[in-house]
């Protein structure tokens, strides 16, 4: 399988072998930081975003704010579906990771002894991007970023074939996007009744308090009892 590298007859190889070079050529201390952001780092991002953009439309509280808050609860519950998907697609695939079968590799994270196609953080963390696409689509396209990203440090790393990737990516975008209509029709009920809920309303939109208009005879009216009050 080296010998394919070298040849040139395997795209997906030499990909590897020309992405995963980059580790060899860092220094050591880049290396960790892209072992932490690969690992972790980017899986935490993408949550801090959903929740930035949970925060912004809860803020403005404009009056589709129910419907953009059931966009961005189905975007973790796709990466979910999605994660679960993968099981038996990995289990039928059965691909060993990058480094069992091809020698060379600069392999930053130990212990990965599972199947390699296909990659369960690309899967992950697309999901949540075009989940946010959907409900925002100026957080949506940084949330894409992010995986894409997290797709160039699973490679970079030495634990995922670039398909493995591409697989994950496209796994994720099918999940989000073919079961959203049914998503969106279950959840968006869900939280208009939770927007008119009193006290959990406040999961899904900020309250405003009406200052009360001059121009209207009754608050006229009652500026000037106050008024006469302190004058007395």
């Amino acid at each position: 399988m080296a010998v394919l590298a070298e040849s040139g007859s395997n795209p997906d190889v030499d990909l590897l072998y020309d992405i995963n070079g980059l580790a060899k050529d860092a220094p050591h201390w880049f290396d960790r930081v892209m072992e932490f952001v690969g690992e972790y780092g980017l899986l935490v991002a993408m949550v801090l975003l959903v929740v930035w953009c949970w925060w912004s439309v809860r803020r403005r509280g404009a009056e589709n704010a129910a419907t953009s808050v059931a966009a961005l609860v189905w975007a973790p519950l796709a990466a979910g579906i999605a994660v679960l998907v993968n099981v038996p697609i990995r289990g039928f695939v059965e691909r060993p990771r990058p480094f069992v079968d091809h020698q060379g590799l600069d392999v930053l994270v130990s212990g990965k002894t599972d199947f390699s196609f296909v990659s369960d953080h690309a899967t992950l963390t697309m999901a949540l991007g075009v989940g946010l696409f959907v409900a925002n689509r100026r957080f949506g396209l940084v949330g894409i970023g992010l995986a894409l990203l997290e797709g160039f440090c699973r490679v970079f790393m030495g634990v995922h074939y670039p398909t493995d990737v591409v697989g994950g990516f496209a796994l994720g975008t099918a999940v989000a996007l073919l079961l959203s209509p049914l998503a969106m029709a279950l959840l968006t009920p869900l939280m208009r009744a939770v927007e008119r809920s009193p006290r959990a309303g406040l999961l899904v939109r900020r309250r405003s308090v009406p200052s009360p208009d001059p121009a209207l005879p009754g608050a006229r009216q009652q500026v000037t009892s106050e008024e006469r009050d302190l004058a007395a």
